[in-house]
């Protein structure tokens, strides 16, 4: 059975606020467009036991990032309500600072621990893809251990061990410990995209099933 999708394990200390324009997402809210229409993320009846899944951020300053709010996953197309901005992290003590309309998405702390580890990193997506999270062993993909949960202090250091080893972005990791997690990140979302997608041609290939949409 797998795990829940969109519980927050971090400590949220979050004003509710209008902060984001409509301008200021409409970038991000196309690259979300498109994977939502990929089955990369979204809200499926068959998928999670229907809870939303996926998300993805992008840098707003040197230690601020905008984000996908939880659950937010149904709609095609969100508005500057449904996200959120991510203003401080601090990760050993598992808390993390945002405002906005919507809470950030339980994988906030995720997205904040590559943002730290990689200076040039400016966006981040958070996909479920069973197809590649599958085929992690055939593609030779890097991991994060089955033993480590999503949204955890654990993971975040994971993770930036892994941004560490990686070297230059683009670069894509999947999480064993969270079901169909894959995570592809650059410096921009064409670089990041690209690779997620690039990677999932080569699990079709491989014979893997495309993602539910």
């Amino acid at each position: 059975m797998h795990e829940q999708e969109g519980v927050i394990k971090f400590q949220l200390n979050f004003q509710p606020a209008a902060v984001l324009t409509a301008g200021q997402i409409s970038e991000i809210n196309a690259w979300r467009t498109l994977l939502h229409q990929l089955g990369m993320l979204g809200q499926h009846p068959k998928r999670y036991d229907n809870y939303g899944f996926g998300n993805l951020s992008q840098r707003s300053g040197q230690n601020e990032f905008m984000i996908s709010g939880t659950q937010t996953g149904g709609p095609l197309q969100l508005q500057a309500a449904d996200y959120a901005l991510v203003t401080k992290v601090d990760i050993g003590c598992n808390q993390l600072w945002a405002c906005g309309d919507t809470a950030p998405s339980s994988e906030s702390m995720t997205h904040a621990a590559i943002y730290q580890a990689d200076a040039r990193v400016q966006v981040v997506v958070h996909a479920h893809c069973p197809a590649i999270w599958q085929q992690t062993a055939a593609l030779q993909l890097p991991h994060t251990s089955a033993d480590i949960p999503y949204g955890t202090v654990e993971m975040a250091l994971a993770v930036q061990q892994l941004v560490c080893q990686q070297g230059d972005a683009p670069a894509l990791f999947t999480m064993l410990g969270h079901e169909d997690g894959v995570v592809s990140y650059g410096r921009s979302f064409t670089e990041a995209v690209s690779l997620l997608c690039q990677q999932y041609a080569k699990a079709l290939a491989l014979g893997a099933a495309p993602n539910l949409r």
